[in-house]
């Protein structure tokens, strides 16, 4: 006999609440969900894996429209294996896209952050020089 585990159990297992569970489950991500005698959810060893999957997928930012896009072949004629890899082939550009935007971004920071440094120099510079001109009348004002 399979092992199978309580909401809870997976919930602690996989670090989603039971709601999130329950939500998944109401959103197609995954299915074939049994219950027990008196109606609570069960789940195997595969429902936690699946859910594992899901989890990795949603940290690296798919939606579950997205998610939901990965389960179903994009026809009857293409494999399941290949409308998965068409699919993290064009989740991938997308990626790709996100990560050139987020270095023209990261290029912009820096180069305010070397033109503050540089403002600081001179703003520094100036009052050296200030600093510099009233301790040379100060020491005159001494002589007088």
């Amino acid at each position: 006999m399979e092992t199978t585990f309580s909401s809870k159990q997976v919930a602690a297992e996989t670090g989603l609440s039971v709601h999130t569970l329950r939500y998944y489950e109401q959103e197609g991500l995954i299915d074939g969900i049994q219950r027990d005698a008196n109606g609570y959810r069960i789940y195997s060893a595969s429902d936690i894996a699946w859910f594992q999957v899901i989890t990795y997928f949603r940290k690296l930012g798919l939606s579950v429209q997205e998610i939901k896009l990965f389960n179903i072949p994009k026809n009857g004629q293409t494999s399941s294996a290949t409308a998965r890899r068409e699919f993290m082939e064009t989740y991938r550009e997308k990626v790709v896209e996100q990560m050139k935007e987020l270095q023209d971004s990261l290029d912009k920071i820096d180069y305010k952050i070397e033109f503050f440094r540089n403002m600081e120099r001179s703003e520094s510079a100036a009052k050296s020089k200030t600093q510099s001109k009233s301790d040379m009348q100060a020491e005159h004002a001494d002589f007088e």
